[in-house]
């Protein structure tokens, strides 16, 4: 694994497949796009996150706090969000098609009710 390079506003990932971020502290990143394919971020500290267009297939999320993430139109299919936090997260657009979702915290209140609707839809398929 490489160590990303932080800027002031933005960390560039030198190598673009992530394999462990296991408990990293990755609150306010920008990972806009990233490829987090099959990633551990299990317990990450997520909060706030730009992962907008971000490739989470299959990642390990379990007990990641991601708290007002930006995950709109992210590939979360497959992903493990088990006791995850969403509350407040962005997630439209995003694909949630086999996402295990078992005791993570939504909070649509706040949130358009067609988030709500896709959120359910994802995890429908």
């Amino acid at each position: 694994m490489k160590i990303p390079h932080k800027t002031t506003k933005k960390v560039l990932w030198e190598n673009k497949e992530i394999n462990t971020l296991k408990y990293a502290n990755l609150k306010y990143a920008d990972l806009e796009g990233a490829n987090l394919k099959y990633a551990d971020l299990e317990g990450a500290n997520l909060r706030y996150a730009d992962l907008e267009g971000a490739n989470l297939k299959g990642a390990n999320l379990k007990y990641a706090d991601l708290e007002g993430a930006n995950l709109k139109c992210a590939d979360l299919e497959g992903a493990d969000l088990e006791g995850a936090d969403l509350e407040y997260a962005d997630l439209e657009g995003a694909n949630l098609k086999g996402a295990k979702t078992i005791h993570c915290t939504i909070n649509f209140s706040k949130t358009e009710i067609k988030q709500a609707k896709q959120f359910v839809e994802g995890l429908e398929k």
